[in-house]
């Protein structure tokens, strides 16, 4: 069958006239498989996801019954496109109460977003030309590296370290690298670390984004769910808004994945260049929803139920990984546990990356993890499997225990 001509058309971004044709598989998707040939082979063992990257519980019943009333209501039909201003101004409370940002302005420095990711996304529309750069933590998540490279934009990235705390040495980077560098993004606490930024590291941010002329982009999806302390804004740092902007979003904090709701706040120049390319992308998010929303802005104690179930299983997941030889250490934020792959078991196979134990975690013991390999061979373990019970949580992680207590592996 003669090839369509459609297959010249493509944006040389997505591939060019190859798109479609490459073999590479990508590691989640390497992840589905696995997990199918594994679960059709041994279908009596249940299979425990610990892949998943989002709340496993749903949204308050409040926020629920809030989101049922105003989508029954006429004002709410039609678009919002850059979002409700009464949206905003909850957002400038919440920010003041919980993070101690005394000051957003509602008008110009804070715009709802349909979700963290498009927030992500748009943001190279605004600043990348073909020949800049972006500077991007490693691991990560890659969205916004992503839109950069299809602008024409480069990727620095700078390697997140056990010895360092998992915060990136900003003096690694060259004088090249630096005068072609537009953005800096960071995010912490940190998928997949679990790392949390401090003070003094968001105090030396703002020093280097001013020295070199940089945006900085936090994407603070998990800010709110620590578990030392309080939370961290980077915004709260004297000079932030003068060189940033910080992005946070209703998913982690408040089970509302799905909902598609988050938000930009900082520099107001930025936010206007943001929502100028958002309102040449979507109409806004639903009223409802942003209404919805502010009922849960205004409860912020539902963060910390849900922070407190998070913390317990981390707890527990730590402890039964380190009684089979891992070195797990409970992170101070996220739900997430990245940890280092043994190099093998004790007399039998070796795995030279995180995707190599990974697979085998998923085909022996049908477990399921994510594997991180851009800084070492890692995987990362969420703590957001389904447990409707405190019961069956801790069933469900000795359950972990016992299927890898009859293998000894090799650190």
């Amino acid at each position: 069958m003669p090839e369509s001509y459609i297959q010249d058309l493509f944006a040389e971004r997505i591939g060019g006239r190859n798109y479609g044709k490459g073999t590479v598989v990508y590691k989640f998707e390497k992840i589905r498989r696995a997990r199918e040939a594994a679960v059709h082979a041994r279908p009596e063992v249940p299979l425990i996801d610990l892949g998943v990257g989002e709340p496993d519980g749903m949204a308050y019943p409040g926020v629920v019954n809030a989101l049922g009333e105003q989508a029954a209501m006429l004002e709410n039909r039609g678009y919002s496109d850059n979002g409700l201003p009464e949206f905003d101004e909850a957002v400038a409370r919440y920010m003041a109460q919980v993070y101690g940002v005394e000051g957003l302005d509602p008008v110009t420095e804070i715009n709802h977003t349909v979700g963290a990711k498009n927030a992500l996304a748009f943001l190279p529309t605004c600043f990348i030309n073909a020949g800049d750069a972006v500077i991007m933590t490693s691991p990560g998540y890659p969205v916004l590296g992503t839109h950069a490279r299809w602008y024409g934009g480069e990727v620095y990235t700078l390697p997140l370290l056990e010895e360092r705390h998992y915060l990136p040495d900003l003096r690694s980077l060259t004088e090249a690298q630096l005068a072609r560098a537009k953005v800096l993004l960071l995010n912490y606490p940190n998928n997949p670390t679990g790392a949390v930024a401090t003070r003094d590291f968001f105090t030396e941010v703002v020093a280097f984004a001013q020295q070199h002329r940089l945006l900085v982009v936090q994407d603070a999806a998990y800010a709110a769910l620590v578990y030392e302390g309080t939370p961290l804004s980077f915004l709260s740092i004297p000079g932030a808004k003068e060189v940033g902007v910080e992005i946070h979003s209703m998913s982690k904090a408040f089970n509302m994945t799905g909902w598609r709701l988050a938000w930009i706040c900082g520099n107001g120049l930025a936010v206007q260049a943001f929502a100028d390319v958002k309102d040449n992308f979507d109409s806004g998010q639903f009223k409802a929803i942003q209404k919805a929303a502010m009922y849960a802005l205004q409860h912020p104690e539902m963060t910390g139920e849900i922070a407190a179930k998070y913390s317990r299983r981390l707890g527990l997941l730590s402890q039964t990984l380190n009684a089979v030889g891992f070195q797990a250490t409970k992170p101070a934020a996220a739900f997430f546990l990245y940890v280092r792959a043994p190099r093998g078991i004790v007399g039998g196979q070796r795995f030279e990356t995180g995707e190599d134990f990974c697979q085998y975690l998923i085909r022996e013991k049908l477990i399921c993890t994510v594997p991180w390999d851009d800084a070492g061979p890692y995987i990362r373990l969420s703590v957001t499997f389904e447990a409707p019970s405190l019961e069956e949580e801790q069933r469900v992680v000795a359950e972990i225990g016992r299927r890898l207590s009859d293998v000894q592996f090799e650190f």
